[in-house]
């Protein structure tokens, strides 16, 4: 297989072992043609690969999710899982007796921490071994209809629970199996129905970058902190018009790139902004506030496509030159988005866009567009148009550049960031020193009178540090 010229478009220079690799190597581990098309999934209830866990291999579907960092399967029997993996019937299963909570923005499971090989048919060749969670609980997790077992957290270690110690999935295979350090994600659900039968294609590419999946250049924003994906975000227009907007409040308080969200999530002035402007551009009058929230389906005859009738929605990332950027576009066929089974006559479609109240997520809304390159290598996130992501053989999304920046701050990036793993040491820290006062309070009350210091006319008690006035503050 040819490898592009080191000078075409802007994928930059080949790296070394730990750089790039933009073809197979037919004899290595790597085979990329064989992982083309190795995902199944939506952007309603997400795109999962089948990988083979254990000894001997037990099957499961996992979720692929680029917005959280452990590798976790159904450990048990439960209501909203076809199969779950039995630890007792694998003799290559470690527990290591640990266990772990994960919360989501949607839902939260605890499982036991282990060690187990794993293989992925439609992957890498080999078995390798690596850290595995075993779910025992969870809620609003394992919805009904999904059909995925597990989560395959690809995000870096900064994220991982209990501890940043726990290894991720993917820095065992680059560890293991020699690949390079990055993998790249392409999903093709534009324009088709979301939670629908889930056998819309996709690709996860372990180990770089496969020709045949994009289109045109590769652009690439650089990765602001290795926790979350995080880029930085300059602007939004929505019909070729500027929201005009300070840039912080698209990064507040972070802008990611999350495979495992279904939706654009914007903050809410944000997000208030761009309903305000798509309304204003919409072809149509009256539209329910009810759809903007996410609460009502809008619905038109199935002759209908009603695509026409909404603006263009653009995000401007800083390049790696940071005095230049580039836009990513999405039509209306990717966030005006259809849903199965409603009605006989009508088709019915949802808003692909809501609110956050803690980041800007670039979710399936959006990544269905476009190969999405996580050069974790180079500290950076690519993006290239994706061929699939075609409605009616027209493409549904764009990508343009370079833009000039000085329109913009040169750092839209707010200089505090409290990552998650920081805020749990400073809250045990506060719980620590609270209990400290406690326990010294309660000895003090438990001190006899007669070896309590007697006050004198001469002492002075000086109201500004006395305990209950700070408590009160």
């Amino acid at each position: 297989v040819l490898l592009r010229p080191a000078g075409s478009g802007r994928q930059g220079p080949l790296g070394e072992a730990d750089g790039l690799a933009l073809a197979s190597e037919p004899a290595g581990a790597l085979n990329f043609l064989a992982m083309v098309e190795n995902l199944q999934g939506d952007a309603g209830r997400g795109y999962y690969l089948e990988m083979l866990i254990g000894t001997p291999p037990q099957a499961l579907n996992i979720l692929v999710d680029t917005g959280s960092s452990n590798f976790a399967v159904a450990g048990a029997p439960d209501a909203d899982v076809t199969s779950y993996f039995n630890p007792e019937l694998s003799s290559t299963y470690k527990s290591q007796g640990i266990d772990v909570t994960v919360k989501y923005t949607q839902g939260s499971w605890t499982g036991t921490l282990g060690t187990d090989v794993i293989t992925i048919p439609k992957g890498i060749n080999g078995s390798y071994t690596v850290n595995i969670a075993t779910i025992f609980e969870s809620e609003n997790f394992f919805l009904p209809g999904v059909k995925w077992q597990g989560i395959l957290g690809l995000a870096y270690d900064a994220l991982a629970k209990p501890s940043s110690s726990v290894e991720t999935f993917f820095d065992s295979l680059v560890s293991q199996a020699k690949i390079p350090n990055v993998f790249s994600l392409q999903m093709c659900g534009a324009g088709l129905p979301v939670s629908g039968s889930g056998t819309n294609g996709g690709s996860l590419v372990l180990g770089g970058i496969e020709p045949s999946l994009y289109t045109g250049d590769i652009w690439y924003t650089p990765i602001k902190e290795e926790w979350y994906y995080q880029v930085e975000i300059l602007k939004l227009e929505v019909g070729g018009q500027n929201l005009n907007l300070d840039c912080r409040e698209y990064n507040a308080d972070k802008a990611i790139v999350d495979s495992g969200t279904t939706l654009l999530r914007l903050p809410q002035k944000v997000f208030s902004a761009v309903v305000q402007a798509i309304v204003h551009t919409s072809l149509i009058q009256e539209f329910s506030s009810g759809f903007w929230t996410g609460s009502q389906l809008a619905c038109w005859d199935k002759t209908e496509r009603p695509w026409s009738l909404f603006p263009k929605l653009s995000i401007y990332l800083r390049d790696e030159n940071t005095s230049r950027s580039f836009r990513i576009s999405i039509l209306p066929q990717l966030y005006i988005q259809p849903i199965l089974g409603i009605g006989e006559n009508l088709q019915c479609y949802r808003f692909g866009i809501s609110s956050s109240t803690n980041a800007l997520v670039i979710g399936a809304t959006v990544m269905e567009g476009f190969y999405v390159i996580f050069d974790r290598a180079q500290k950076r996130v690519g993006f290239a148009v994706s061929p699939c992501a075609e409605v009616d053989g027209s493409p549904v999304s764009e990508i343009e550049g370079p833009f000039t920046t000085t329109d913009v701050a040169s750092n839209c990036v707010s200089s505090v960031s409290l990552h998650e793993p920081v805020l749990w040491i400073a809250s045990y820290a506060l719980m620590s020193l609270c209990g400290i006062i406690l326990l010294v309070l309660i000895i003090l009350l438990l001190i006899p009178p007669r070896c309590q210091h007697r006050y004198t006319d001469n002492d002075v008690v000086n109201d500004e540090s006395s305990l209950v006035r700070h408590r009160w503050k």
